[in-house]
């Protein structure tokens, strides 16, 4: 099967990536690591009650479609698509021993909290969205359907370009990354590999259907993206989803190759913006963090915990 290169296998173990069988990895990040220390949680704690330090940030598969210019990963290293996936058990069996070895390293250290230390071990919370998109995994919805199994609940983020795939899986969240309002800055941003534009349009709509809680997540780059709320508006109302989160670009990892600190909007901008969009929505502001420079809409202007 097509592996992937050692040079890349190198890279992503210096930035604390971890193979889940062939193709997939997971990752700790940043707040796992505060939420272990009492040092305070992830934005997506405070709007859906998540556990940080519960909770697996991984992937299916480092294969991706898109270069987005605002993207944290080593997209400029690109991953070749395996003739041969592994099963769902393979890769949740991976990524679970792999956590658990992560989290693992935590218990000689002074500063972690032994309860939350106890605590991370019952893994309960799934982000499928460490890299790469997951759509592109054929065995997404069993995938899923093996971390449910487990008590876990799921969150996957799309870039939408699979509607077929995406109105086939029932994650507890689905979210979609809508990161332009029109094709000319979809190319400008997302730098895909093929013009899938309509492909994403397509999703919204799918999403309009879905079974599951919904978010659609813009990341905002001043320069790039960050204009035209009324087309954005316009674009997720058609998938009408529960929630739509407006998030900063973040100057970190390899996006600082791409992009300038300049190009991070500060959390008054985002909130401005994220004011115009509602209005045009009819969706009001139902959380901020201004830590993570993100705001949260939805229709009535509340939130509800995952369960």
């Amino acid at each position: 099967m097509t592996e992937i290169s050692e040079s890349t296998k190198e890279l992503l173990a210096k930035h604390g990536y971890h193979i889940a069988g062939t193709h997939g990895a997971v990752k700790t990040c940043l707040w796992l690591n505060r939420s272990m220390r009492n040092e305070g949680g992830c934005y997506k704690s405070q709007f859906y009650g998540m556990a940080s330090h519960r909770c697996i940030q991984m992937t299916p598969t480092l294969v991706c479609n898109h270069r987005c210019l605002h993207c944290w990963r080593a997209v400029e290293a690109p991953v070749p698509k395996p003739v041969k996936w592994d099963s769902p058990e393979e890769i949740v069996e991976g990524c679970l021993s792999g956590q658990r070895r992560l989290i693992s390293g935590y218990g000689g250290s002074e500063t972690s909290d032994s309860t939350k230390l106890k605590e991370a071990h019952d893994l309960k919370h799934v982000a499928i969205s460490l890299s790469g998109e997951p759509t592109t995994y054929p065995y997404l919805p069993e995938l899923i359907e093996e971390f449910h199994k487990r008590g876990m609940t799921t969150f996957v983020v799309t870039n939408g370009t699979n509607p077929e795939m995406v109105g086939q899986i029932t994650p507890t969240q689905l979210y979609m990354s809508l990161n332009a309002p029109d094709a000319d800055t979809y190319k400008k941003a997302c730098a895909p590999l093929s013009d899938t534009w309509e492909n994403i349009k397509q999703s919204l709509e799918i999403m309009k259907g879905s079974k599951t809680r919904t978010a659609v997540r813009i990341t905002l780059t001043k320069g790039v993206n960050m204009a035209n709320p009324v087309g954005y508006a316009r674009l997720i109302g058609t998938a009408e989803p529960d929630y739509v989160e407006l998030k900063a670009y973040m100057h970190l990892g390899f996006s600082r190759k791409r992009l300038s600190r300049e190009n991070m909007p500060d959390h008054n901008e985002v909130l401005d913006f994220s004011r115009q969009v509602a209005q045009e929505m009819g969706y009001q502001i139902a959380d901020e963090s201004r830590l993570s420079r993100v705001v949260l809409l939805s229709r009535d202007g509340k939130k509800q915990d995952i369960t």
